[in-house]
């Protein structure tokens, strides 16, 4: 099955320009594997890229995100593992550095969520490996924070908070997009 973003509507082909159009229509297009239930997506769910890569993992219940949704990046190391209860992030988030695709990747961020905010321990680290941040999260907001520098002398209270708040907001982006790149390629359940 093909995803939705390879699908050539008349209002998105008359957007764009007749060199846009050829290449667009010529554009190799990204592989979903899914099946639906009652018109929505269910069960599991694979999303290849157009060189038949797999990039994303994950499952739907009703056309709902259930589970662990896993990203991986076009060389195949993982990237992203999202959980999901019920369509809301919920479980331990997880995100790594981009790295080689015989071995672990270096971590990024690890947060936990309760029912779609931040709630709990969220650490990050730089991708050398050592500690960047940690802080506590109660129901979204920040309860106490600390922090590294790069070269790892701890920073003040204020610093950690911004930095804190800094790393918060390049993951939900991060997440965001990787989500938005689910809900772009669903199966076509018609």
């Amino acid at each position: 099955m093909v995803g939705k973003s390879a699908r050539l509507t008349p209002a998105f082909l008359a957007a764009l320009s007749v060199a846009a159009r050829a290449a667009w229509a010529q554009a190799p297009a990204w592989v979903v594997d899914g099946n639906c239930r009652d018109g929505q997506p269910n069960g599991l769910y694979e999303l290849h890229d157009p060189a038949g890569r797999l990039r994303v993992a994950g499952a739907f219940n009703h056309g709902r995100r259930t589970g662990s949704f896993i990203f991986w990046t076009e060389s195949g190391t993982r990237a992203a593992h999202i959980p999901f209860d019920d369509d809301v992030r919920n479980g331990t988030l997880a995100t790594w550095y981009p790295g080689e695709p015989s071995r672990e990747p270096p971590r990024r961020l690890e947060s936990a969520w309760r029912q779609g905010v931040r709630s709990g321990l969220t650490r990050s680290w730089y991708a050398d490996g050592h500690r960047r941040s940690e802080t506590d999260y109660a129901e979204g907001r920040q309860i106490a924070s600390s922090g590294w520098s790069d070269t790892g002398a701890r920073l003040d209270d204020t610093a950690a908070r911004a930095l804190a708040d800094r790393d918060a907001a390049e993951a939900d982006g991060y997440y965001a997009g990787l989500e938005a790149m689910v809900r772009d390629h669903l199966p076509h359940c018609d």
